[in-house]
């Protein structure tokens, strides 16, 4: 891992970093500039002022929330055992549950629709919240293994010697000791549930239950002849993402990189 301790070295690296990045910006760029044609921030004023914007930004937050929720126990539970404890077949295991990343989405899209419907759950948040979570379940427990494994193993032997249980070894040391993985499940999970469009589109049916990315599709079909206002719509859909990503950046690096640097 490089350093750079004197001040010509910072400056050069964050001027390099900057120049990499521009291209990147660029699109974000234009993006703000097409939305700001015509009216101007009246554009910006037009989309919030519609009902249904408040109301979609509400069902995507909750949706949202409940894939954290559940991403992040699930991938606890499971990074913790695969990591630390000792589990007869736990490598074929972990591998096998690697293997549905490579599944293409779609081809789970009918099964999925015919389970959601005989449980009972189309139109609920849930039809949407539990195939999020499980999506994201298979690479977050990668990341939550690697971050896991890198902790030291004597701080376990201690909590043991103590008197500290499985689970308890997992509240006390395992939870407090993760705060930078905790950040980067809850902005993975929260990019993935916010930015899916497909799910929310086939399970919520009821217009007060849509998401959040059916904005931009529901002002294409009022104004359709003012793309300016179509495209506010999106930059104001993006904003939540970079906004959570700006917060969380510290401890997203962290705990992106746990268990690939010794």
């Amino acid at each position: 891992m490089f350093e750079f301790r004197s001040l010509p070295s910072r400056i050069g690296a964050q001027l390099l970093v900057t120049v990499i990045a521009l291209p990147y910006l660029l699109p974000l760029v234009a993006m703000v500039r097409s939305s700001l044609r015509g009216d101007g921030l009246d554009n910006y004023v037009t989309v919030l002022r519609e009902p249904n914007f408040a109301q979609f930004f509400v069902n995507s937050a909750l949706i949202g929330l409940g894939s954290i929720a559940l991403t992040y126990v699930c991938t606890m539970l499971a990074g913790y055992a695969f990591a630390k404890l000792r589990i007869r077949g736990k490598e074929f295991l972990f591998y096998a549950l690697l293997a549905t990343l490579t599944l293409p989405a779609v081809m789970i899209l009918v099964p999925l629709f015919l389970t959601v419907q005989r449980l009972g759950l189309l139109d609920t948040y849930w039809a949407v919240i539990l195939p999020l979570a499980a999506g994201g379940v298979p690479f977050c427990v990668l990341l939550s293994r690697n971050f896991l494994a890198d902790l030291d193993d004597s701080i376990f032997d201690a909590a043991k010697v103590d008197g500290c249980g499985t689970f308890a070894v997992l509240w006390r040391i395992v939870l407090p000791l993760s705060h930078p993985l905790a950040a980067v499940i809850a902005l993975w999970s929260f990019l993935a549930a916010w930015n899916e469009f497909l799910l929310p589109l086939l399970f919520l049916q009821d217009p007060q239950r849509q998401a959040i990315t059916q904005i931009p599709t529901f002002f294409s079909s009022f104004y359709g002849g003012d793309q300016a206002k179509v495209v506010a719509a999106s930059v104001l859909v993006a904003a939540p993402i970079l906004l959570l990503y700006l917060g969380l950046q510290r401890f997203f690096e962290r705990g992106l990189t746990g268990g690939v640097l010794k």
